[in-house]
């Protein structure tokens, strides 16, 4: 139950606040931006930008490619002043050679022809090695999610996870295309200084007397930019998640009649951010207007002293054109560095939550010798004193023993929480035990390999989950090698094959996002020849009879009766007439098994089985308020 503060509630017409820090939802999402701050704030972080070099070093030859052109191109960039000096202080002499002029002209365009043809690599290499790197990145973030254990993913939203693979690496692809740029914007810069100090270092410090009061502006400028560009950041993120939780929950809203109240909350939401967002541009812009007045005053310092210069013969003209020229091209590094200031620590704080996730341990690894089940392994299962917690404080299973044989049919039935889900999450070892062994065909599961154990069970979860693509690929998701005649033929085992061909394009029809465009019934049935088509010596059977009608679950349980044939079955049920028939009926409750043995023998024993059989109660979870003193003891 949620707690509430002493006048936190709101009273009848009062209007809500959307940064109330009461709302839980609104907490989460402020308390996980202000942690991202703490992030953004660093403009350098060494353990990530190690992380990610481990991704650049592959492709170190287009680096060097890369950084080779930027030099070329910087370098081009520094020559072309100069070049104009040269021509007007000599080829435009009077009694000069045209020979000089025409010279000059040719280098001229050769340097050109330079400039543009390292620009074009610069941006082509730089382009494709960070396509590169990102795929990289992406297709490692996947395939360690894959393997990761499902004990990181229970505590994690999907949301954030896919949040980190795709913002935070197009952020790290930004980055990594602009990083090189930053080296070409600091050799422009610094070469600039050199030219103008070798050209006359009397000017060029008069010039340069006007960067103190640039980073006078910046230093002031930044402070409050960044906490603009942090609050636009946590207004957006906030609006963005009242958004998702409203189209996902939108069966809800309109259910409660909160659509109207939703909009008006939302609304403020809106107007909350757009005036953060609208601070955060403005601040953005005002650099520019004085970057452009310090450039103007520095130019007026060159046209002022440098043509004074120039009327007493001290400098030649050619000079202060190319000082002209210098100072036009001085201020546009600078700019580019200010960006690259706030792509650095966007990348930085992306970085970050990539590499928490590339770093997240896989708790459940094969053992250094595990060994493949093979087919001589038979299909019988063993829990020897296993306890078992998501948290180790508080066990889900205590001390639990059983076997099933090879070959039989074995029902887990007991209330909510009582530890049956998770008993099938040790057989396939989705998580690995704190006490006690599973064994699988008389072998401890953590002495076998994961992929042979997958081969070796099949599960029928009580939501089948089905994916983007044919009837046909989800039949066969699980042995993709599958041919057509095998695929027909699991299908028409359990029933499935009439309704298939019925579909507009048959087994080739595309099925919407989780199966959406079929009935619960067909996904499940759907799910049941995935699992037949594997051939596996154990089948779990997770709740596959829930939340059906009647008539479907009359054709379930035929296929179910087709599908157990030969194999060795577990059954997790809270319905009491879909486990009358098992072989023996495991009774679990608060993490122990209090009993077992088959349908009748359970009746004879009067047990809590007895009670709610007999009482003629559907479901275990359909404890009675009513039961007698004795009877609610039994039970509980």
């Amino acid at each position: 139950m949620s707690q509430t503060n002493p006048g936190s509630e709101k009273k009848p017409g009062e209007a809500l606040d959307p940064h109330d820090d009461e709302s839980p939802r609104m907490r989460a999402v402020v308390g996980s931006d202000r942690i991202e701050e703490e992030i953004f704030g660093r403009v350098f972080d060494g353990k990530v930008t190690q992380r990610i070099l481990q991704f650049v070093r592959p492709y170190k030859r287009n680096v060097i490619i890369s950084v080779a052109a930027v030099v070329t191109f910087t370098g081009s960039q520094l020559t072309i002043p100069l070049l104009i000096r040269y021509a007007i202080d000599n080829g435009m002499a009077p009694g000069a050679p045209p020979s000089i002029l025409l010279g000059i002209v040719a280098l001229f365009a050769i340097i050109v022809a330079i400039n543009f043809i390292a620009s074009r690599v610069q941006e082509l290499v730089t382009g494709r090695m960070a396509e590169d790197v990102l795929f990289d990145i992406r297709r490692a973030m996947f395939g360690h999610l894959q393997r990761v254990s499902l004990s990181f993913m229970d505590k994690t939203e999907v949301g954030r996870l896919m949040s980190r693979l795709q913002g935070d690496v197009n952020s790290m692809q930004e980055f990594l295309e602009t990083s090189v740029l930053a080296i070409g914007d600091l050799l422009l810069l610094f070469g600039i200084v050199a030219v103008m100090l070798w050209l006359d270092w009397q000017l060029a410090l008069m010039v340069l007397t006007v960067i103190p009061v640039l980073f006078a502006v910046r230093i002031l400028w930044l402070t409050r930019a960044r906490a603009a560009f942090m609050a636009a950041h946590e207004a957006n993120s906030i609006t963005n998640g009242a958004l998702a939780e409203a189209i996902h929950g939108v069966r809800a809203v309109q259910a409660m009649d909160r659509a109207n109240l939703n909009a008006e909350l939302y609304g403020q939401l809106v107007d909350t951010t757009y005036k953060a967002q609208l601070r955060a541009s403005k601040l953005s812009q005002i650099m520019i207007p004085i970057v452009d007045t310090l450039t103007g005053s520095a130019m007026a310092v060159v046209a002022l002293a440098g043509g004074l210069m120039v009327v007493s013969g001290r400098i030649e003209v050619g000079v202060m054109v190319a000082f002209l020229f210098y100072i036009q091209r001085f201020f546009d590094p600078i700019r580019s560095l200010t960006m690259q200031y706030s792509v650095m620590q966007r990348a930085m704080a992306s970085g970050h939550r990539l590499t928490e996730v590339l770093d997240v341990e896989v708790d459940v690894n094969d053992a250094p010798d595990a060994t493949p089940l093979g087919d001589g392994d038979d299909g019988s299962v063993e829990f020897r004193n296993v306890t078992f917690g998501y948290n180790p404080q508080h066990p889900v299973l205590k001390d639990v023993s059983f076997r099933v044989n090879s070959g039989e049919t074995v029902a887990l039935v007991g209330p909510t929480g009582s530890g049956k889900s998770s008993s099938m999450a040790l057989i396939h070892r989705f998580y690995d035990v704190q006490d006690g062994a599973v064994l699988v065909g008389g072998r401890d599961v953590r002495d076998v390999t994961q992929q042979s154990l997958g081969r070796h069970i099949a599960m029928v979860l009580q939501e089948p989950y089905l994916f983007t693509g044919t009837v046909r690929e989800n039949i066969r998701y699980a042995t993709h090698w599958a041919d057509e005649a095998a695929v027909v033929e699991a299908a028409r085992a359990v029933g499935a094959h009439d309704f298939i061909e019925a579909l507009p394009q048959g087994y080739d029809t595309m099925l919407a996002e989780r199966g959406s465009n079929l009935s619960l019934g067909q996904r499940q049935l759907l799910s049941f020849a995935r699992a037949l088509l594997t051939d596996a010596k154990i089948l779990i059977m997770d709740e596959a009879t829930a939340n059906i009608d009647s008539y479907t679950e009359m054709q379930i349980q035929k296929a179910l009766q087709r599908l157990l044939e030969g194999r060795t079955g577990l059954v997790i049920a809270h319905r009491l007439a879909t486990i009358r028939n098992a072989d023996r009926i495991l009774v679990l409750q608060q993490g122990r098994l209090i009993e077992q043995g088959d349908h009748d023998t359970l009746i004879q024993h009067g047990g809590l089985y007895a009670q709610l059989y007999q009482l003629n109660y559907a479901s275990f979870d359909d404890l009675p308020d009513n039961l007698s003193a004795e009877d609610r003891a039994l039970a509980t």
